[in-house]
């Protein structure tokens, strides 16, 4: 009974405690609380909670911004995927309130370093925004003495003033190299551009035929192999190199039609007529029986028009997925009469278009064919395709240079993709560039024709098999070096590197400045680097999660990323960025972290649920 009586009294005590609303005493009584430390901004005494999306290779990143985010009163819950396939689902899927991003302005101009990702119906854009979009079309009308305002009243408002991302680092580019094996001069590295495979050779150049090339790649799973369907790290290298454009990018960016389809280009007065006079020395390659051979199709100008038109068409396939940056093409034609070049002069020059498309040929022109079988550079009959954008827009040069402006053939792939694409059915319907035709398996059936220097034979998990095109621009400077490429599948930068020093692969692209000083102690290898147009950043969901609602609660996170740890971590080969634009355009903005705007961004969250 007692017993009983001293937990009645004790349950009593208990609950009046808890109605009275009333705190038992301590011996800090008649203090303050001390303060959060590192500048904890929580009003209530509750972390917020931040889903953090990145992949395993990116770990070191996410353990940074994680520890940044815990430390101003974030509750962090890591979603790591390991690979990008899984990480897009968590992606699509709206798994996350911040996702480990990056982008590569891969054709070198700004207006793609803000298009795709930012502008209402981009192609990886999950956000509208009228402001935003206005500022983009401005900049993209004008020219660079113009576009610097622009661009930075578009980084003021995308960053600082509606935090749609947050900004972490540019980079270097860098790649790891066996000198022992391959011709060091042989290797380019390139600003903007994919490394470009023709040019590699081997130092014992007796090797081109008997022995492989190997690379590495981190994804096995290919988004497509139809140049306009992919636009990631999956397939641009590969994208690039097994289809030829119009244009190319220089090592430090410039516009060329070195190495492209075209001889020569010419920019019309009035930068709305772009004039391009094509090669008639590369046919489409095809696989058969796992070995490439000439289709005996030469690249032409219905080619390019064709693949010019389905690249700026979003209804052109299911999941286009780089539109946007061909959006600015009006109309695509073949140009047969010579008085059409003689009539117009060139931007900026006194030259007609004729004079300007003539400049080096070995041969002028007699005459303009629109049969692309009947063109013969020996006799001066050319073909010549003009372009006309709905607006003077000379960044559509950049976009010409990109992966997704590959030329295709247009009677293959028309051949393929003969299904309704309003009902095309994933489950029944196998689109040209279909990964799963190109691995072993039951449902190989390589139907690829590649207009570019190499072909993929055949892939599985474990590597991809390239074979050079034998129609490739035979017996120019062009003409790729190396038979075969072996592309192996990789996913551990760790065990890339070491690869690479076994000699089990041969080149490393992209490979991670904390690796930098392992590369330099190996006498075998050589380390190749530039500043490079890669920017990472946290891309902020903008849909069903409180980050899409609260700017408070997304500039909470912006002040709590402290850049200068990023820059510390890497050894000072990471730099500070603002948005996809800092490497390309100089604002002056500035992302510095803050932990007293942490707390009032935080508190006003809080404040506003």
């Amino acid at each position: 009974m007692k017993k009983k009586g001293k937990f009645a009294l004790l349950l009593l005590l208990s609950l009046m405690i808890v109605l009275s609303g009333c705190t038992l005493s301590t011996k800090n009584d008649g203090k303050e609380s001390p303060s959060p430390t590192d500048g904890a901004p929580v009003v209530d005494g509750t972390p917020v909670t931040i889903e953090l999306l990145g992949m395993s290779a990116n770990e070191a990143d996410l353990n940074i911004v994680r520890d940044q985010l815990t430390k101003n009163g974030f509750n962090v819950k890591l979603n790591m995927q390991a690979d990008y396939g899984s990480f897009k689902a968590q992606q699509d899927a709206g798994n996350y309130d911040v996702a480990l991003s990056g982008w590569t302005t891969v054709t070198g101009n700004p207006d793609y370093a803000v298009r795709s990702l930012f502008k209402t119906g981009g192609d990886y854009s999950i956000l509208a925004d009228s402001e935003i979009d206005a500022l983009i079309e401005k900049a993209s009308t004008q020219t660079p003495e113009e576009f610097q305002a622009t661009y930075k009243e578009f980084d003021q408002k995308l960053v600082f003033d509606k935090a749609y991302i947050a900004p972490l680092y540019s980079s270097l580019k860098a790649q790891a190299l066996n000198q022992d094996v391959l011709n060091l001069d042989s290797v380019r590295i390139s600003k903007s551009r994919s490394l470009p495979w023709e040019a590699v050779d081997f130092k014992d150049t007796s090797k081109r035929t008997t022995e492989s090339l190997v690379l590495q790649s981190i994804t096995p799973t290919l988004t497509s192999l139809d140049p306009i369907k992919g636009n990631d790290g999956s397939i641009n290298i590969i994208n690039t190199n097994m289809y030829v454009r119009l244009l190319n990018l220089t090592d430090d960016d410039k516009i060329t039609s070195e190495g492209s389809l075209s001889y020569n280009h010419a920019i019309a007065d009035g930068n709305s007529d772009y004039y391009f006079i094509l090669r008639d020395d590369i046919n489409f390659a095809q696989i058969k029986d796992k070995k490439a051979v000439d289709t005996g199709e030469r690249v032409g100008s219905d080619d390019v028009i064709f693949a010019l038109n389905r690249a700026k068409d979003k209804n052109s396939v299911p999941d286009h997925r780089t539109y946007t940056l061909h959006e600015h093409i009006k109309n695509v034609e073949v140009v047969t009469d010579i008085a059409a070049l003689e009539g117009v002069n060139v931007s900026g020059g006194s030259d007609n278009v004729k004079a300007a498309l003539e400049k080096g040929l070995p041969t002028k022109i007699s005459q303009l064919v629109g049969d692309k079988n009947q063109a013969n550079t020996k006799d001066g009959k050319y073909q010549v395709v003009k372009l006309t954008t709905t607006v003077p827009f000379p960044q559509v040069l950049n976009y010409l240079a990109h992966q997704s402006a590959g030329i295709v053939s247009k009677k293959q792939v028309e051949s393929i993709n003969t299904y309704d694409v309003e009902k095309f059915d994933v489950n029944k319907d196998i689109p040209y560039g279909d990964q799963n035709t190109v691995t072993e398996g039951s449902q190989y059936n390589n139907t690829l024709y590649t207009s570019g220097p190499y072909i993929l034979s055949h892939k599985n998990d474990y590597e991809a098999i390239f074979l050079k095109n034998p129609a490739y621009m035979p017996g120019t400077d062009h003409e790729p070096n190396i038979s075969n490429i072996k592309v192996r599948f990789i996913k551990d930068a760790d065990s890339s590197l070491a690869a690479l020093r076994s000699g089990e692969i041969h080149l490393y692209y992209g490979i991670s400045e904390t690796k930098f000083d392992v590369v330099k102690g190996d006498s075998k290898l050589a380390l190749q680097t530039l500043p490079s147009n890669a920017v990472s950043y946290l891309l902020f969901n903008t849909k069903n999660r409180p980050v899409a609602d609260s700017v408070d609660l997304r500039k909470a996170v912006l002040y709590s990323i402290n850049q200068d740890e990023f820059l510390a971590y890497y050894g000072g080969n990471k730099f500070k960025a603002v948005s996809t634009l800092s490497t390309l355009v100089n604002t002056g903005l500035e992302l510095k972290a803050d932990s007293a705007k942490v707390k009032e961004h935080l508190n006003a969250y809080k404040t506003s649920k």
